[in-house]
C-alpha cells in the first residue's frame, strides 16, 4: 500500500467510512446522558393522606303535574293560583335551588302551561324540566 503510486489510484474504495457513524452515535449518547436524569428528577415528597369523597350535593326535585283540566298539583298536593305562587317562591330561596319537574296532561291547553312556566320564572326557579312518557313500541 503505497501511497504515492500512480497505477492504483483509479480503485474503488471497498470499505464503509466508519468515522461519521461513530461520530453521530457519540452525539446521540451525549444528549441521552445529558436528558434521562432531567426526565427521571422528581422532588419526593411525603404528602398527607386523607380520606375524601367528592361533595355531590343533588337538588331535591318538586313534581308539579297539570291535568287535562288544568288542576296543579305540587308534589302530589293540589294547589291554587295563590299557593301555587307561595311555594314556588318558597322552592326558589331555598340553597340548592330544587328543580321543577312538569308533568303535563297530553290533552292539557298550552296556556296553562305557559302560565304555570311564567309563574316560576317570576318566582326566581331557574330549573324547570319537563317530564314525558316514551312512546310505546309499535
Amino acid at each position: 500500500m503505497s501511497f504515492g503510486s500512480s497505477d492504483k489510484d483509479d480503485d474503488v474504495m471497498s470499505e464503509i467510512n466508519m468515522t461519521p457513524l461513530v461520530d453521530v452515535m457519540l452525539v446521540l449518547l451525549i444528549i441521552f446522558i445529558i436528558t434521562v436524569p432531567v426526565i427521571n428528577h422528581a422532588v419526593k415528597l411525603d404528602l398527607p393522606r386523607a380520606a375524601s369523597q367528592p361533595n355531590d350535593v343533588k337538588p331535591a326535585h318538586i313534581d308539579v303535574v297539570i291535568d287535562a283540566n288544568g288542576v296543579i298539583s305540587w308534589n302530589g298536593k293540589a294547589v291554587d293560583e295563590q299557593a301555587l305562587k307561595g311555594n314556588i317562591e318558597i322552592a326558589a330561596a331555598q340553597t340548592p335551588q330544587p328543580e321543577l319537574h312538569l308533568r303535563a296532561d297530553r290533552k292539557t291547553p298550552y296556556e296553562n302551561v305557559a302560565q304555570l312556566m311564567a309563574a316560576a320564572q317570576s318566582g326566581g326557579l331557574n330549573k324547570i324540566g319537563f317530564v314525558t312518557e316514551p312512546n310505546a313500541s309499535r
